[in-house]
């Protein structure tokens, strides 16, 4: 198969130095431990039900079926062209190589800000789990740790990515349902009717706008399928196997989310004490309840091991996408970035900026007094946006001429599901950068929107004064046919 791997490579124009070491179930690990049930739902989990009330738990739901469209679309895109990067290459395949410069750019600015919010969520778990005082500067070392231990796994090479993922998925699959299950069992305050019951959230604004700032649960839960793309070449048949491992992703981490959020949301004794803002911290104080202060730190472990796993996963995504833009010569410090290990065969100085980078972005987050809601805010936003920018550009090409050749397609389907992913993906994205603080000051009612423009503005600076996209001479644009698309 491995040969056969290479020669599809070939035709696309790459020889590739990863090791194809990565089975179908390592793919789907690290596909489902950066998407994280445990990390996603235990970090918003306050947040989002202060702000909805129990009903926030529907958002997972709703979510999960929009992102499910997305991945099938990426799904056909992979199966034709599985190459190392993810995002980049497909738009650079799909519309040309400036619209591929802007996507890999905010996606990676956006995954390096990711890899920050998650070590930063894991602080106070580490606090707690060593049993010292949930401070600022706690936080941000015990993040930085993170980000340490998970870039020493990376370069360690393939197999050891894939030996902690599938580790890693194990281990936080078995804790959601121990867990969960055993809050159920044993710390059950309410019945389902309170998925239904709002208790006084959203009073002032009408639940409406209510539910849909909880919603960024959901919408910060279902990305890390993306992933499992991101790592093409270091799998063995990757056409067929990716779009499942995909797939897998959604259905099986969406459900473990959403079991493990419903057993929280049962377990909280006074939903109007965490809505009022008198209960800052429900998830620790239901879990001290049900185990006790030992059980608890077992617990904590389990749940340290999902923020190391997930911090893990999303920094081998962001190395391999600047390693992807450093082999096509398209970003300063490509000599650099595109330089592999002869011994581990991973790019050690792209992994390395996907350590650094976010560390300084948790360092710098000392300034800020609700820093975590705001890195993943941004974060999340970066991530949307250079989704839909790779939908909307298979969108393109697909009336342009496109038909996906890969082994998985959607056939007649694929025109209707891609349309609905960018429906969905543009309303996301219009909830997550929506002002909902009038009496803050307008830069922080806008911050998200903000740093948005930013990001992009900064990205378009760098592309008309480097004009990165006249570097190299790999293929672009060359999905629709007998048409060179964009340059």
């Amino acid at each position: 198969m491995s040969s056969t791997d290479d020669r599809r490579l070939a035709d696309l124009g790459y020889t590739s130095e990863f090791r194809r070491e990565m089975s179908l179930w390592a793919n789907f690990s690290l596909g489902f431990t950066y998407l994280s049930p445990v990390v996603g739902i235990y970090t918003l989990f306050a947040t989002s039900l202060a702000a909805g009330g129990p009903p926030m738990i529907w958002s997972l739901v709703l979510v999960g079926a929009g992102q499910f469209l997305v991945a099938l679309v990426f799904g056909e895109i992979v199966s034709q062209y599985p190459l190392t990067g993810g995002i980049y290459p497909w738009a650079r395949r799909l519309w040309g190589r400036r619209w591929a410069w802007m996507t890999g750019w905010v996606y990676l600015v956006a995954l390096l800000v990711t890899i920050a919010s998650v070590a930063y969520g894991a602080g106070p778990y580490l606090s707690a789990f060593l049993g010292i005082g949930v401070s600022t500067w706690n936080t941000i070392l015990g993040a930085v740790v993170i980000i340490g231990v998970a870039l020493a796994i990376n370069l360690a090479g393939t197999r050891a990515l894939a030996v902690a993922a599938i580790v890693g998925f194990a281990a936080e699959l078995a804790g959601a349902l121990a867990v969960g299950g055993w809050l159920l069992l044993t710390q059950r305050h309410h019945g389902l009717g309170v998925l239904f019951d709002t208790f006084g959230a959203g009073s002032g604004s009408g639940y409406f706008t209510a539910f849909l700032a909880a919603g960024l649960i959901g919408i910060f839960q279902y990305y890390g399928f993306e992933a499992c793309g991101d790592v093409a070449e270091e799998v063995p048949d990757p056409t067929r196997r990716i779009p499942k491992a995909m797939r897998m992703t959604i259905y099986v981490g969406g459900a473990a989310a959403t079991f493990v959020c419903l057993a929280l949301l049962l377990a909280v004794p006074d939903f109007a004490a965490v809505i009022g803002g008198t209960s800052t911290d429900p998830v620790t104080g239901v879990l001290t309840a049900a185990f006790g202060e030992g059980g608890l730190r077992v617990v904590l472990g389990v749940v340290l091991l999902s923020f190391l796993s997930c911090a893990l996963s999303l920094q081998a995504a962001a190395g391999r996408l600047l390693y992807s833009y450093a082999r096509d010569d398209m970003i300063a410090g490509s000599r650099i970035f595109k330089r592999f290990s002869p011994v581990r065969h991973i790019p050690p100085y792209a992994l390395l900026v996907a350590a650094v980078v976010p560390a300084l972005v948790v360092l710098g987050s000392v300034i800020s007094a609700d820093a975590l809601v705001k890195i993943i805010s941004f974060a999340v936003l970066g991530i949307y946006l250079g989704f839909q920018m790779v939908v909307l550009a298979a969108l393109r090409a697909r009336l342009r001429g496109w038909r996906p050749s890969g082994p998985f397609t959607l056939g007649a389907a694929g025109l209707a599901v891609n349309i609905a992913a960018l429906v969905y993906g543009v309303l996301a994205i219009l909830n997550m950068v929506w002002p909902r603080t009038p009496d803050a000051p307008w830069y922080d009612d806008y911050l998200v929107l903000l740093s948005g423009v930013a990001v992009v503005a900064a990205g378009l600076v760098y592309l008309v004064a480097a004009r990165p996209y006249e570097h190299g001479a790999a293929p672009a644009g060359d999905a629709i046919p007998q048409k060179a698309g964009s340059p």
